[in-house]
């Protein structure tokens, strides 16, 4: 019974022990809400954009063929380089050089035909000079016998006849001149002929030198698409068999999607820092040349769902001093490959010595008037003798951490950043809180 009574004693004194303990731990617990705070600082903040995309050459010529045939040569590989005129394949001539040569026959007879109108027009033309000629005469002879008659030298059939052949000259003449105006016409219409032999003879000739096709521009043969003895399909008025890419690989640009909510903050000439999946912790430069006036994934009119994201292309040509320590000493080596993914960070606007927060340091609150909400406002709490006061304040831009404060704040202010949901929901004006203390473990080393 001693001994029950002893540890009923020892229980007792322990518990009350506790509950001392706990009582003077509740008493020196500090009051109010534990939070973490920051003092808002001048720094230089940059707002960027973020987007995802492709590497593709600034400049990449798809190269087609304007003429049918089967490829009987062809004097490129995948990646070779390039220079502007080089012969790259050749399709088969001979149906083309047949057309040529039957459209030189065609142009020589058009012009023989043209030399027998023209010499028929001189002909005309002498025949008519001759009828003249004797009009002329004919003329003369009758005004003498109109006088003879009149005077009784001749008689009446010899004047007849003098008239009937005047008459019949001036018939003759005006034949004269219809047969020169249809040797006229005829010669203008082997002249035309001469012209349309002509044309078609250049457009021929077109074709039998298309059936060589050359590079248009300098750079590598980023695609091959056909092999020698292929066929392929091509006429002058549409696009034909796509045979191969050359690309200038000298400059290289990024073709990223941005979102409908950032492209209108995006600029041309806004610089870029650019990642590249295949060059790990490696940032190369770039800048915006150009942005599209409609959305990349919106096909028609017809399409009115507003549903899916719309996008917009915005295009970054990258500086080559960035990555010129990845160029190998020689040219044909290229650090980056079309289609390689990249990620860019589009710098919009940029502020220096900007009193800044971080972000989780504004909420928003309601504003009242005469008791009633009005409307919401950004806010922020500033630590001032353990308590919490609220300050209304106006942002302008933000990066991934910090936010600019315009009006409101003072450098060196003690702003409340945290927890979230205190921050966000409990404090207010007047709160009472202190600062929360974070325990540091210390891990020892195995």
């Amino acid at each position: 019974m001693n001994k029950r009574k002893i540890w009923i004693a020892i229980l007792s004194v322990a518990f009350l022990g506790m509950i001392a303990m706990a009582i003077i731990k509740g008493r020196s617990k500090p009051k109010g809400e534990a939070v973490t705070v920051e003092k808002a600082e001048l720094r230089n903040i940059s707002e960027k954009v973020m987007a995802s995309g492709r590497i593709y050459p600034e400049t990449e010529v798809k190269i087609s063929s304007d003429v049918s045939g089967e490829i009987v040569e062809l004097y490129v590989a995948e990646g070779d380089s390039v220079v502007a005129g080089q012969v790259l394949a050749r399709i088969d001539p001979d149906t083309y050089i047949s057309a040529v040569e039957r459209g030189e026959a065609s142009l020589n007879n058009s012009k023989a035909n043209l030399a027998t109108s023209e010499s028929q027009i001189e002909n005309a033309n002498a025949q008519k000079q001759q009828i003249m000629a004797q009009l002329t005469n004919a003329r003369r002879i009758h005004e003498r016998n109109i006088d003879l008659k009149a005077n009784g030298v001749i008689s009446q059939a010899d004047f007849e006849l003098s008239l009937a052949n005047m008459e019949a000259l001036e018939a003759n003449l005006r034949a004269a001149d219809a047969s020169l105006s249809a040797a006229r016409k005829s010669a203008d219409a082997a002249r035309f002929l001469v012209r349309s032999s002509e044309a078609s003879l250049k457009e021929l000739k077109v074709s039998l030198n298309r059936t060589t096709i050359k590079s248009p521009t300098s750079g590598i043969v980023s695609s091959l698409f056909v092999e020698q003895g292929e066929r392929v399909v091509g006429t002058m008025q549409m696009t034909g068999t796509e045979m191969m890419r050359v690309a200038n690989m000298q400059n290289m640009e990024v073709q990223v999607e941005v979102s409908e909510n950032d492209i209108l903050r995006v600029k041309l000439g806004d610089s870029v820092n650019i990642e590249v999946d295949a060059y790990l912790d490696k940032i190369f430069k770039g800048v915006v040349t150009q942005i599209a006036n409609s959305a990349s994934n919106i096909g028609g009119t017809g399409n009115l769902s507003t549903d899916q994201v719309t996008n917009f292309i915005v295009k970054v040509l990258m500086d080559p001093l960035s990555y010129s320590g990845l160029v190998s000493g020689n040219k044909r080596t290229f650090p980056f490959r079309p289609g390689m993914s990249a990620t860019v960070d589009i710098f919009t606007e940029h502020v220096s010595n900007a009193i800044t927060v971080p972000i989780q340091a504004v909420t928003v609150r309601e504003s009242k008037v005469n008791g009633e909400a009005d409307k919401l406002v950004e806010v922020v709490f500033v630590m001032k003798d353990d308590k919490s006061v609220k300050v209304d304040v106006s942002t302008g831009i933000q990066d991934d951490k910090y936010v600019h404060v315009i009006t409101g704040l003072q450098e060196g202010d003690m702003v409340i950043t945290g927890p979230y949901n205190t921050v966000a929901k409990e404090l207010e004006d007047g709160s009472i809180v202190y600062i929360k203390k974070e325990r540091i473990e210390k891990k020892e080393a195995l």
